[in-house]
């Protein structure tokens, strides 16, 4: 098995940055989902009710993340924490109280303007803090704002499979980004994720958290920010967790034990 894709998402529910290498830190990928938007009182925004968060593209620089959507000029934001910035305390999930630093009032309006709701941006600080809540969490293992896990990992041949039974049906297939994985392993059979308990790539080290459940996210064109049943229809016809069947699971959360280092299209992956 190899390494065929590697995605990041810098500001979480905007688009994605598909990668040739990344580094990796204590909170998963360097850069991504480093940023957030937030309402008024600080809860996070998602495509799961600003679809149109989709339609907002990113590019991750060196020093600075830019945002670009239809009819606006492009946003650039400083990607480094700023200590002089002011602090928001916000909430994702059940996480409340998140020590975030605030982007400022460009970047407010820009996103307030596009998105049709008042909004803020802000950036994980130096005093962020965030526990992995899964039940394989252990000490020392953080999050930045994605939902749950630093990593979100999907086969190919899980998506291929998922694809052929959409033609079957008489469906449009779906692309890879409804997902928004961050690895995408070549070379396994479909779904043979779902059962790795533990996985290494280059020098990394990864567990398994579990199934990732999924939502109306995955029925959203990225492209055009349209929702329709699918492809949520057709997998809640094979995929209902066996524990609780108001759960369709697609993809793994991961957990990385090796805090550091790099990874490559192309890597080995070696699962158990």
């Amino acid at each position: 098995m190899q390494l065929a894709g590697l995605f990041i998402y810098p500001v979480k529910s905007l688009g994605g940055c598909a990668v040739e290498t990344a580094e990796v830190d204590a909170l998963g990928l360097v850069g991504d989902r480093r940023f957030l938007v937030v309402d008024e009182a600080g809860r996070f925004l998602t495509q799961r009710t600003l679809p149109r968060m989709a339609l907002i593209g990113t590019r991750l620089e060196a020093v600075h993340v830019t945002l670009s959507a239809p009819g606006q000029p492009d946003l650039r934001v400083a990607r480094a924490s700023d200590p002089s910035a002011p602090m928001r305390r916000v909430s994702v999930w059940k996480d409340n109280g998140l020590v975030t630093e605030y982007c400022g009032p460009e970047a407010a309006e820009w996103l307030t303007k596009f998105l049709g709701v008042n909004c803020d941006l802000v950036r994980l600080g130096h005093d962020y803090e965030r526990q992995v809540l899964k039940p394989a969490s252990r000490p020392g293992d953080n999050v930045s704002f994605a939902d749950s896990c630093p990593f979100l990992l999907l086969g190919e041949a899980s998506l291929a499979d998922l694809n052929d039974r959409l033609l079957g049906s008489g469906e449009e297939p779906v692309s890879l980004d409804r997902f928004r994985a961050n690895l995408i392993v070549r070379g396994s059979p479909p779904y043979t994720e779902d059962s790795w308990r533990a996985l290494r790539i280059r020098e990394l080290s990864f567990r398994s958290a579990g199934p990732c459940a999924r939502c109306m996210v995955t029925t959203t064109d990225q492209s055009t920010a349209q929702r329709g049943p699918e492809p949520l229809r057709t997998l809640a016809s094979y995929r209902r967790d066996p524990r609780d069947s108001t759960v369709v699971n697609f993809g793994v959360n991961l957990i990385h034990e090796t805090k550091a280092g790099r990874l490559r299209l192309g890597d080995p992956v070696f699962a158990s």
